[in-house]
């Protein structure tokens, strides 16, 4: 039992290494800020409040209203901390392309805890308080995702505006971040984990002990 383990993780680390030592591009950290974008603004999609603004005039004149579902407030707000919530993904190694990037713990960390909980010993180069911390591929998709809204700050109100009856990221990432050759990232959707089921179990029956397991950060 032990051996198998030991070897499912050096072949993990055998096929997934150079794909981890990446940072997310350019089509990623679009793909993901429209997604956010498009969460943070069906949340308050059904909204019936009301805003007055202007000035109340000495003439009289009353504050205009404007509904809030369609208000530049409500985009506002939406936009506050939408990077922000791009912390909220992990890396999930043992997925292709852009779907490598989701939120929820990845199988590989969610074995490697079931280890730790069986109580054997896994070296990962930082303390286990800091294993669900940001990785350094989901930082820099923060950072960017942060100078890409800047750039094009003026196109996604275009679009809150005048042209919500298109996809946004159809609208923003296809049609103004991206060229076509960098689009690949677009095409991606998620099909659910294939052929780790079994490697999983073979984990969390795993005997109690101090085997050693060496497993480097990065790869998480």
């Amino acid at each position: 039992m032990n051996l198998f383990i030991a070897v499912f993780f050096i072949v993990c680390c055998s096929v997934t290494a150079g794909e981890d030592e990446r940072l997310p591009n350019k089509c990623e950290v679009c793909k993901f800020l429209t997604v956010e974008l498009q969460d943070a603004l069906e949340k308050t999609s059904r909204s019936k409040e009301v805003l007055e603004v202007g000035e109340v005039l000495d003439t009289g004149k009353r504050r205009r209203k404007i509904k809030y579902n369609t208000s530049e407030t409500r985009l506002t707000e939406a936009l506050d901390d939408i990077c922000e919530r791009v912390l909220q993904y992990n890396v999930h190694a043992e997925r292709p392309g852009s779907l490598r990037y989701a939120k929820g713990t990845s199988q590989t960390m969610e074995t490697l805890k079931n280890l730790v909980h069986k109580g054997v010993k896994v070296d990962l180069g930082l303390p286990y308080e800091l294993w669900d911390e940001p990785s350094v591929e989901v930082s820099d998709m923060k950072k960017q995702c942060e100078t890409m809204l800047e750039q094009h700050e003026e196109v996604v109100e275009d679009w809150y505006f005048h042209h919500q009856d298109q996809r946004l990221e159809d609208f923003l990432c296809r049609n103004h971040v991206l060229k076509a050759s960098e689009q690949e990232c677009m095409k991606e959707t998620w099909k659910g984990d294939i052929g780790t089921k079994r490697a999983d179990k073979e984990a969390q029956r795993a005997p109690t002990g101090e085997e050693g397991l060496a497993h480097g950060a990065g790869e998480l």
